[in-house]
This record gives structure tokens, C-alpha cells and sequence, in this order.
């Protein structure tokens, strides 16, 4: 399991053909994912026209395809981003402030490992400036952040056997793609969302893998 881009890494020469003895399964999307979040954050919230962006600047070498996707599919869908860096959780406070000044209508948050760490911390720093977020991995909305939309991630390991299973039968790393993620699941916390007088429209709900109550 590949944590990150295998390629931008020098793991793999390529996805498709690793060309060396690492192949098997990488936790990282295709770029195209963080316009789907968007858009069901503005189907959830139809009043969206300004979002705030957080993101770790830290991690730019690997995030900025992301964060320029992240831009790209807002102007499609006529949304006014604020893009904010954190580099670690002594930034959170300073970055809310900043971003609750220009009152957006929701946050966008780059899924990242050091934001999936402090998530508890940005679930209640969301709950205290009242801000609807979109986030990229269900344990978020399990801590109290209102939504997320990315990668199933029990499914996508439930396919390393598969890989274990041809190598052992002969088969060639080098020759054996490396998968991405092709399942994904959308998350809701209907008790996050009467919090904050929101009502989750039905088109929503109907497609949501989970619902908290």
C-alpha cells in the first residue's frame, strides 16, 4: 500500500507499468475528486458562493496539483475561494479567525495526514465559527464535522489479496499496475447539520453511504 503518489515519489515508474519489484495499491485519487467535493458541497448548501480552502502548506511539494484542481473547479462552479495555509495546529487559530472575517459560506479542508491527525481539533474549531465543511475522510464527521466525500478506504484494502494472489502465482511487479482508489464513499452528520439550523436536501441524503444521527 502506497501512501501517497508512487510515481511523484520514484517508487513506480508509472501506474500503469511499475517497471520495477513494487507495485499493488496507492491511497491517493485522481485529481478529479476534489471538484465532486465541491459540488456536493454547494448541492448540500445551494447559497455557497464563498468557500474557504485550508490546506497544509507545508506539504506543497505533494499538495499543489490538489490545491490547483481545488481552484480550477471552483471557478467552474462560480465559487470565490479564500485559500489558507496552515503548516501545523499552532496555525489553526490564526487561520479561522482569518477566514471567518470574510464570512464564507463553507470550508473546503485538502485532505492531508496533519490535518487528519488534529482532526478532532478542526471539528471544533468548525463547530465554534458555525462553519459547514466539507472534509475528504469519514473519521472527520465522525468527531462532529458536518460532511465528506473521498475514498473508501475498507473496500480499497479489501483488494491487496489480489495482488498477493498473482505475485505468488508468478506474476511480475513490474508488470502488475498499481491501483487507485475506484471506490468512494459520501458521509453526513445530520446532528452537525441541526447544529447549524442547516437542512440536508434529499437528493443529499438519498446518496449518503453513512448517516450520523
Amino acid at each position: 500500500m502506497f501512501p501517497r503518489d508512487p510515481v511523484a515519489e520514484g517508487l513506480v515508474a508509472s501506474l500503469a507499468r511499475p517497471g520495477g519489484n513494487a507495485t499493488g495499491l496507492t491511497n491517493t485519487p485522481t485529481l478529479d475528486i476534489y471538484g465532486k467535493q465541491l459540488e456536493l458541497l454547494k448541492e448540500t448548501i445551494p447559497k455557497t458562493s464563498r468557500v474557504a480552502v485550508l490546506w497544509n502548506a507545508a506539504n506543497a511539494a505533494v499538495l499543489a496539483p490538489a490545491l490547483k484542481e481545488v481552484e480550477r473547479a471552483g471557478r467552474s462552479l462560480g465559487l470565490e475561494l479564500q485559500v489558507l495555509g496552515v503548516r501545523g495546529p499552532e496555525d489553526f487559530d490564526r487561520a479561522f479567525e482569518a477566514m471567518t472575517r470574510e464570512r464564507p459560506d463553507a470550508l473546503f479542508v485538502l485532505q492531508d495526514s496533519m490535518l487528519w491527525t488534529h482532526r478532532q481539533r478542526l471539528a471544533d474549531l468548525e463547530a465554534k465559527h458555525r462553519l459547514p465543511t466539507m472534509h475528504g475522510a469519514r473519521e472527520h464527521v465522525e468527531l462532529g464535522s458536518l460532511m465528506a466525500y473521498g475514498v473508501d478506504f475498507a473496500w480499497h484494502v479489501s483488494r491487496a489479496p489480489f495482488y498477493i494472489d498473482r505475485i505468488l502465482k508468478g506474476a511480475n511487479p513490474a508488470n502488475l499496475p498499481v491501483e487507485q482508489p475506484t471506490k468512494f464513499e459520501l458521509v453526513i452528520n445530520l446532528k452537525t447539520a441541526k447544529a447549524l439550523g442547516l437542512a440536508i436536501p434529499q437528493s443529499i441524503l438519498i446518496r449518503a453511504d453513512k448517516v450520523i444521527q
